[in-house]
């Protein structure tokens, strides 16, 4: 049976499409969503230059609200972000299980063009390592 699993951020424009990316790559048969409390325009483009760069395409993700999922069933509920996890709303579909892998937020990152991106190499190696982690341990 696939796992649906809903992947919650503040904007829905890096971290949250990183890792919903990454668990489509781990298992095609899951159903992955990820969804914002307060959505952004567009997915970042440094996000998605740096998934590029592993090999995984997320330049196709639109930042969604997560009201449109509050009612619908999951497995799973992950926070990503500290502010998703303080604002996380009342989900009435079943939730079997929520959980809170938080990461920094590259697109706070500082500096030159290079800095940035290595910062969002960082936060993409790590979601990587920990969703895969998740994905190990509670789903497969």
């Amino acid at each position: 049976m696939s796992a649906r699993i809903l992947i919650l951020c503040t904007g829905n424009s890096c971290r949250s499409q990183m890792a919903e990316g990454y668990l489509k790559s781990f298992d095609s048969a899951l159903e992955v969503f990820s969804a914002g409390t307060r959505p952004a325009q567009r997915v970042n483009p440094n996000a998605v230059k740096v998934m590029a760069e592993d090999g995984v395409d997320i330049s196709s993700g639109v930042p969604e609200d997560v009201e449109a999922y509050i009612i619908k069933p999951f497995d799973y509920v992950i926070t990503v972000c500290g502010n998703a996890k303080e604002t996380c709303p009342v989900f009435t579909g079943k939730v079997k299980e929520r959980l809170h892998i938080g990461f920094d937020d590259p697109a706070d990152a500082k500096g030159t063009e290079e800095e940035i991106l290595s910062e969002f190499r960082r936060v993409r190696d790590e979601i990587k390592r920990d969703f895969y982690e998740f994905y190990q341990s509670k789903v497969k």
